[in-house]
């Protein structure tokens, strides 16, 4: 059966829902409209940009660049803080609409995902019919736009949902990859990072119709084996990878967002380890439960993820207690050099109210109390006024806790 897969992804996701929301509430002025951007902090002009509207583009503003030279290519520019509460409740909301056109969906980050396709041309005859129609449900329904990306694997879909933007749906399956994928510049072939694209056109491979043309063995004698390999088959238009559903059984809390610029910087990843891990404890506390593991996952900029995981003595659903964890199984993680990705916190091995808890020999502490009573406070103000009404403070640099954790992890592989 020949494959069919579908990739859809949010368009300028953060700033999107921003728009959405703020509409909903009775603004009469549309962000997407106007000089606007996700991220930072504007009176202290701090942070990096996240997300940018059309018109902001015009003016220049980068995604990623700092909130500071963004405000000096654009003065009148709009800023919204980051608010992962809301993506996170926009993103299960189109989600759930692709789910009931899909027997398999693979979340893939917090603003897009795959769609397996294959075998169900009796009930969608016509595959751009059908994507036309997704896309407009999600933006009739939810108020934002996505792109939609067909082909007859996961790579082709995606490099196709990247073309013109936004609210469009385009193909590129094997007899279309020629015309329309070759042309294009290495770069823009999905995983090749900036410092890969520079050594590939160093070495005269400028389009990724020369990559696919270059030998298999020169590429790995440029790049490495492993990479070499990968960049060759991609640029060949191969991918076996499937559409990988989520499981049921899993039983979890996650979140995970896909940055829009490489992270590098120990004080920009912690207090987005912060908010991630603000969401998704408020989210699990919303629910009665707790949880007794706690993982953090990173993406590189190489497409490698790494995971670490925590088991706990007893389960927790308190902010600081997970976001402390989660921190430092941070600094395990990443050395605070190689460009990140993907930032990530997942909350297993969970407990409900009511079930029974295997009890600590010792008493808990009036600090854990005081943290519940505070997380209690704080959700109840976002329930009433708004997630953004109300945010955690700083964690602070990040880098004096990354080289505290990673000596001390030194002393212990030397013992």
């Amino acid at each position: 059966m020949e494959r069919l897969i579908f990739h859809i992804d949010v368009n300028s996701a953060f700033l999107s829902w921003e728009a959405v929301r703020r509409l909903q509430a009775g603004d009469k002025q549309d962000l997407r409209l106007f000089p606007s951007a996700i991220g930072g902090d504007r009176e202290k002009r701090t942070g990096v940009i996240l997300a940018k509207s059309i018109p902001a583009k015009a003016y220049g503003v980068q995604t990623g660049e700092p909130i500071a030279q963004a405000l000096r290519k654009c003065p009148t520019l709009i800023l919204a803080k980051p608010d992962f509460a809301l993506y996170e409740k926009s993103s299960k909301a189109f989600l759930a609409i692709c789910r009931k056109y899909a027997p398999v969906v693979e979340q893939y980050s917090i603003d897009e995902c795959f769609l397996d396709m294959s075998g169900t041309s009796m009930l969608y005859p016509d595959p751009i019919a059908i994507a036309h129609r997704i896309k407009d449900e999600i933006r009739d329904t939810l108020g934002f736009t996505v792109n939609v990306g067909i082909g007859s694997n996961k790579l082709l879909a995606k490099m196709a949902s990247d073309f013109e933007k936004p609210d469009r749906v385009h193909t590129l399956f094997a007899e279309e990859i020629r015309e329309k994928m070759h042309p294009l510049p290495v770069r823009d072939l999905f995983t090749v990072g900036a410092s890969t694209a520079q050594r590939l056109e160093r070495a005269f491979i400028r389009t990724i119709g020369e990559l696919a043309a270059t030998d298999e063995q020169t590429l790995k004698a440029l790049l490495g084996n492993k990479q070499g390999e990968h960049l060759h088959r991609y640029a060949n238009g191969i991918d076996p990878s499937p559409v990988q559903a989520e499981h049921e059984e899993a039983k979890g809390y996650s979140i995970s967002t896909t940055l829009p610029t490489d992270l590098t910087d120990w004080e920009e990843g912690n207090r987005l380890l912060l908010a991630l891990s603000d969401s998704v404890a408020s989210r699990m506390r919303a629910d009665r439960a707790s949880a007794y593991c706690i993982s953090v996952t990173i993406r590189t900029n190489h497409f490698k993820d790494s995971s670490h995981q925590r088991k706990l003595t007893a389960p927790t659903d308190i902010t600081d207690e997970i976001f402390s964890v989660a921190r430092a199984l941070f600094a395990e993680l990443w050395d605070g050099h190689t460009p990140l990705r993907l930032l990530g916190v997942a909350l297993g091995e969970i407990r409900r109210e009511g079930e029974e808890v295997q009890l600590s020999l010792f008493s808990e502490d009036e600090g854990k109390e005081k943290a519940r009573r505070v997380d209690r406070a704080v959700d109840e103000i976002r329930n009433r006024f708004g997630y953004h009404t109300i945010g955690r403070a700083s964690c602070g640099s990040g880098d004096g806790v990354g080289k505290k954790h990673r000596a001390k992890l030194e002393a212990e592989r030397k013992k």
